[in-house]
Parts: C-alpha cells; sequence; structure tokens
C-alpha cells in the first residue's frame, strides 16, 4: 500500500513539473509558485505514506492537482487520471497487505516434510 501510494505521488510530482513548464509562457509568477509548492508538497508527501496521515494529505493534493487544471487545462484531465491511480493504490494495497499478513500468520510452507 505505501509502495504504491508513494509512486504515484511521484510520478505526479514529475507531472506537475512538467505542467510547470507548460504554464511557464502564459502564466503569472503566481500560478508559477503554487505549481511549485504542488509539486514540493507531492514530493514530501510520499515521505508521509508510513501511516494513514499520508492517504489523507496525499487526497486533498489529488484535489489539488485536478484544480490546477484551471492553470494548465490538460491537467484535468491527467489530474483525473492519477486521482484513479491513487484510488486503485489505496484498495489494491490494501488487498495485498492483507494477503501478505495471512501469508506470513501461516508460516513457511513445508517443503519435503514426510508424511
Amino acid at each position: 500500500m505505501r509502495a504504491l501510494g508513494s509512486s504515484v505521488l511521484a510520478m505526479e510530482f514529475l507531472l506537475t513539473c512538467f505542467a510547470l513548464l507548460l504554464a511557464m509562457d502564459n502564466h503569472g509568477a503566481l500560478a508559477l509558485s503554487l505549481g511549485g509548492l504542488l509539486a514540493l508538497l507531492l514530493l514530501l508527501n510520499a515521505g508521509l505514506m508510513k501511516n494513514v496521515r499520508g492517504w489523507y494529505i496525499g487526497t486533498v493534493l489529488q484535489i489539488a492537482l485536478i484544480a490546477y487544471g484551471s492553470v494548465v487545462t490538460a491537467m484535468y484531465f491527467m489530474g483525473a487520471l492519477f486521482a484513479m491511480l491513487w484510488g486503485f493504490a489505496y484498495f489494491v494495497g490494501r488487498k495485498g497487505e492483507a494477503i501478505r499478513a495471512k501469508l506470513l500468520a501461516e508460516g513457511p510452507p513445508n517443503k519435503g516434510k514426510n508424511s
């Protein structure tokens, strides 16, 4: 769960940096500063994924990423796409951690045990 969420946030960081390059020609300092702050928060939040707080902050950042579409129009689509990936990372990660916990509780398989 943590690895999937962190990888989504890292990819969103790169996406936001590329969006900043697109916004550089047509927008003012405020739009660029907000985009830079968003990119920095996405990168820093990847390290907070150890606990539930990181998921809550990440969800707020997903909304901010979609809202950055008011500066770079393509970010509406890309933000929505990454928000879906964020949801999949959460639900698939929970399922994977449950399977991992079950396997760890069972212990190692007994290979070569004579009946």
